[in-house]
């Protein structure tokens, strides 16, 4: 059983890295929260090996990470609170060794590879550094529907990075070396990597922006449509994190598809101001497809001129008004909580 001490790291360690994500994670029921900390400080335990290119080799990156994913997979015996507590957690919900092969892969990957021709290159990676993360959200809520519930998954899981991506091309950039942006896209529209590396925004770059950010949020509405498909007390805790990682879009349309003289973000005000906006139409509606079409800023087709998607403003204007006290008092106490 996971000690509650190996549950206070990892939300340690969410609580710093992945703050967004830790908004969302807040509002799970306990019984999949404690697993999910466990989870993500797995996946940051990994990620944190190949963003050390600079204090280690990457022969020994790849060692080290294949000592992760044998301590992962429980063939070795760790001391490592984090990695025992994800060892106990994969035999626990019987999470598939192929998701945990296909991770350290992608991880594996990023050691060496800095650049995707093709954005079915780029998927092929992110089955692995972000879709399989999904999958394995999925277990741990111990769904029901899991097989209707896994394709979508996946997409969300793949939307979730594709928003990181387009949101840190800079960061990636100056940080890591790194270009996430496929590069027939960039071909496409005149968009070359000395551009990239001198931060210069212009026409050419802002349609690569917008097609990606088309293609993302085409994910954000195939992941979406699955929540359903969950165990109803996860429901509105995925239905944020997709409000949350989607609003990034509007962020990015705000400052003129710029992301490479700044890399934009979300304030504390404005994530609970999406996490009231999403709660009142919760429970309202109780339709995750619903309430994410009225409250993010993910065009549907059937609207697709929704201007005030490039005006940073999200949703409806007015949450329903039946909510009052009850709502305010909610809000009080989870700021307050851990």
């Amino acid at each position: 059983m996971v000690k509650q001490e190996q549950i206070q790291q990892s939300k340690a360690i969410q609580r710093k890295t992945g703050k967004t994500f830790h908004l969302a994670t807040r509002v799970l029921p306990e019984r999949v929260r404690h697993a999910t900390y466990v989870l993500y400080a797995f996946f940051r335990v990994a990620d944190e090996v190949v963003d050390a290119e600079e204090t280690a080799e990457p022969s020994a990156q790849r060692e080290r990470l294949e000592q992760l994913r044998a301590q992962a997979l429980g063939r070795d015996e760790t001391d490592d609170p984090v990695l025992s507590a994800f060892a106990e957690l994969r035999e626990q919900y019987d999470i598939a060794d192929e998701d945990v092969n296909v991770f350290i892969d992608a991880m594996r990957s990023d050691i060496t590879k800095s650049r995707y021709e093709t954005y079915d290159e780029l998927e092929t990676y992110m089955d692995g550094s972000a879709a399989a993360v999904g999958r394995m959200m999925t277990d741990i809520m111990q769904t029901p529907n899991a097989e209707k519930a896994r394709p979508h998954a996946t997409a969300l899981g793949e939307a979730f990075q594709m928003s990181n991506f387009l949101r840190d091309v800079r960061e990636d950039i100056v940080e890591r070396d790194r270009i996430y942006l496929p590069q027939e896209t960039l071909e496409k529209h005149g968009v070359t990597e000395e551009q990239l590396q001198s931060f210069r925004c212009d026409e050419n770059f802002r349609a690569v922006m917008r097609e990606e950010m088309r293609r993302t949020e085409a994910l954000y509405r195939e992941g979406v449509h699955g929540i359903q498909y969950l165990p109803e007390d996860c429901q509105f805790a995925v239905l944020l994190a997709a409000v949350l990682y989607a609003d990034h879009h509007r962020a990015i349309r705000k400052r003129a598809y710029d992301v490479l003289s700044v890399t934009p973000s979300l304030s504390t005000a404005r994530k609970l101001a999406l996490l009231v906006k999403t709660r009142a139409y919760w429970a309202v509606e109780k339709d995750p497809e619903t309430v994410f079409r009225k409250v993010s800023v993910v065009p549907y087709p059937s609207s697709e001129d929704h201007s005030h998607h490039d005006t940073g403003h999200s949703g409806a204007s007015r949450s329903p008004g039946l909510l009052g006290d009850r709502l305010s008092s909610w809000v009080r106490s989870f700021t307050r909580g851990e």
